[in-house]
């Protein structure tokens, strides 16, 4: 297959896609519908045209048979007259108007013929039609009820995709809530066992720590006067000595 083919062939493929996805089935059903009550109102017209035409003839016919038997009674008449010859004229011409009845009637016949017929046909027609109707309600109503449920099925989905990463995103808050809370722990531990506490003594300014220094040396005095008072009291000669 050559290059320009498989073009032509992917693109009538995207195209019928593009049309299936255009395409309402519930509006080519209308459509559809629509002609046949056309074809329908056109067999009823025929219908309508060939009984006016059968009627026309009928009359065509009826008033024929009048003249037919006016003709009749002048014959009648002239003969009795003694008028052969008006006689004869009248019933040539009766003749006449009995051929015309004769083709008229013929073609009465094949009009009364089409007539039946065609009432046949918009019958058979009118029933096709309002089957056609019922069937194309019922797939309307199948393909909206598809429809409204492919859209509920769309929407839970899009639901169920937006729950998934709303719950990657709490997972991923439980983890990181859970790794803050341990470093929080820790934190404690080591506060309370003191390995936090500040030995440097870094952070203090220079007042605060001569008075940290002069209150240890008031206290070391103290308690080597303490001492020696103690040490004294126990009449040990040396420590006193050097106490001197």
């Amino acid at each position: 297959m050559g290059m320009w083919q498989r073009f032509k062939l992917i693109f009538a493929s995207k195209a019928n896609k593009a049309l299936d996805r255009a395409e309402d089935p519930r509006e080519t059903l209308d459509y559809s519908y629509e002609k046949q009550l056309e074809l329908l109102q056109k067999v009823r017209r025929g219908v309508a045209d060939v009984a006016t035409s059968r009627k026309r003839i009928e009359l065509q016919i009826q008033n024929l048979g009048q003249q037919t038997a006016k003709l009749t009674d002048q014959a009648k008449a002239a003969l009795a007259g003694g008028r052969e010859d008006l006689a004869r004229e009248a019933l040539t011409r009766k003749s006449g108007l009995e051929t015309q009845i004769a083709d008229l009637s013929g073609q009465l016949a094949q009009l009364q013929d089409q007539e039946e017929k065609l009432v046949a046909a918009s019958q058979q027609l009118q029933a096709k039609v309002d089957s056609f109707r019922t069937k194309k309600e019922t797939i309307k109503a199948t393909y909206s009820a598809a429809e409204a449920q492919t859209k509920i099925n769309e929407a839970f989905a899009g639901i169920s995709d937006e729950l998934g990463e709303v719950g990657l995103a709490m997972q991923r808050a439980e983890d990181k809530t859970a790794q803050m809370q341990a470093r929080a722990g820790a934190i404690d531990e080591l506060v309370s066992s003191g390995a936090l506490e500040d030995v440097s003594g870094m952070g203090k300014d220079n007042l605060t720590l001569e008075l940290e220094r002069m209150a240890n040396e008031h206290q070391v005095d103290d308690e080597l006067a303490k001492m020696r008072l103690e040490l004294g009291s126990g009449g040990n000669p040396a420590i006193e000595g050097d106490a001197k």
